[in-house]
């Protein structure tokens, strides 16, 4: 039997979506460089049983963190050109972030327009802090894409660690929100309290959840551990002694990502709450994107791939 593809997945709150996800090249990255990343992650994920595929919309978020940020901001291409350029070979759904107080409104329109509903979807991104400059602020594109292009398929993101998340999801869903994807996890519990306080304020309100899809990294070094700590990431202290004292963290944080995956997918279907698994591939050490693609196979195969 054929499975649906992303939108109608997400539409109709099916379990089990499996997605992953990439930062286009920098900027400054020659035209031969950006075609030969291209046909390598194509060739990468080809074999992989995804429904979709993620592009990330990478700011500058030192704004809300002072502290001295561990990997340099470098500006990378716009995702939707790289889509566009250099992914045609893609033919399954793809998700285009959109972090929208780059963007002036009059952009964020000849995107939409121009967006295929059938093959493209998104997620928009609001300011890293409340005293941020923007163009276009979260509230006035997703008004606009109710406006211009109310069929657009639309995500959100969840951050766990926020006090009033699930509030703050719901608002969303309001203002037309279908799906949502997590900050990278590893404070399962924090996640697992987010999943309740959203269940039950939906039950309450007598409201759909819609699918929660949880992003899954692998952290092969403690200079990547700093990183997550710095985008305000919450590792356990527990998690962070094992990470910190393994002789191979990439391998230990590997058991521990299929540990999270496993027990998030248990409680969500015990409290039928819709949900799926974002693999992120985001470091350019080779061992690092190998043992992401096999994450990506062995959270396939959890989900019954």
């Amino acid at each position: 039997m054929t499975r649906a593809r992303l939108p109608q997945l997400l539409a109709e709150t099916r379990s089990g979506v499996l997605l992953f996800s990439v930062t286009p090249p920098k900027r400054s990255t020659a035209e031969e460089r950006i075609k030969e990343i291209a046909e390598v992650t194509l060739e990468r994920i080809g074999g992989l049983d995804l429904d979709g595929l993620i592009l990330y919309d990478i700011d500058d978020e030192s704004d809300r963190n002072p502290e001295e940020r561990p990997f340099p901001f470098l500006a990378t291409l716009d995702p939707a050109r790289y889509y566009e350029t250099h992914l045609g070979g893609w033919t399954r759904p793809v998700i285009i972030y959109r972090c929208v107080g780059k963007y002036a409104e009059d952009e964020l329109r000849d995107w939409m327009r121009e967006a295929d509903p059938e093959r493209v979807l998104s997620v928009f991104v609001g300011a890293s802090s409340g005293g941020k400059a923007v163009h276009t602020g979260l509230r006035r594109a997703q008004e606009l894409r109710a406006e211009v292009r109310p069929e657009l398929p639309l995500g959100a993101v969840v951050i766990g660690e926020r006090r009033e998340e699930h509030l703050r999801m719901l608002t969303k869903q309001e203002r037309g929100a279908s799906f949502f994807i997590s900050q990278v996890v590893y404070h399962v519990n924090e996640t697992k309290n987010l999943i309740s306080d959203y269940y039950y304020e939906c039950r309450a309100r007598r409201v759909q959840p819609r699918t929660m899809i949880f992003t899954l990294s692998l952290c092969g070094s403690l200079k990547t551990l700093e990183f997550l700590r710095w985008l305000g990431v919450d590792v356990p202290r527990w998690l962070e002694n094992s990470l910190r004292h393994a002789a191979d963290p990439l391998t230990e944080s590997y058991k521990h990502c299929l540990d999270i995956a496993r027990d998030l997918r248990d409680f969500c279907e015990h409290l039928s709450v819709p949900y799926g698994f974002n693999v992120e591939s985001v470091s350019i050490r080779k061992a690092e994107i190998e043992a992401t693609t096999r994450l990506a196979a062995d959270v396939a195969a959890l989900l019954g791939r």
